[in-house]
């Protein structure tokens, strides 16, 4: 049986690091917007994967209790939750201190 081939790195699937590499590269910043009627917004920009920025858009609502909603290739969540979203993003999903940056 032949195994498939990864379309990026040539690579079995079996030892594709395509995605691994991927996510190290990645640089999340997260920052506030305040929106009419003085209302905040966390932003989390630099998720490039939409399918795992829908993921962790569906468990950022649920642990912290607020709306959300994923456009213009980014999370956007009601309220402030800076600190909260870096911790889950940290311990959750296995981000690196380095590759979050909060401001």
């Amino acid at each position: 049986m032949v195994e498939e081939i990864c379309p990026k790195c040539g690579l079995p699937k079996s030892l594709c690091v395509c995605e691994v590499i991927e996510r190290e590269a990645e640089r999340i910043k997260l920052f506030v917007e305040k929106r009419t009627f003085g209302k905040l917004v966390t932003i989390v920009d630099g998720i490039s994967d939409e399918e795992k920025a829908e993921e962790i858009l569906s468990r950022l609502k649920k642990k912290l209790g607020c709306g959300g909603t994923f456009k213009n290739n980014r999370i956007e969540l009601q309220g402030d939750h800076r600190k909260r979203v870096r911790e889950i993003l940290l311990k959750d999903f296995g981000y690196k201190e380095e590759q979050v940056e909060l401001s």
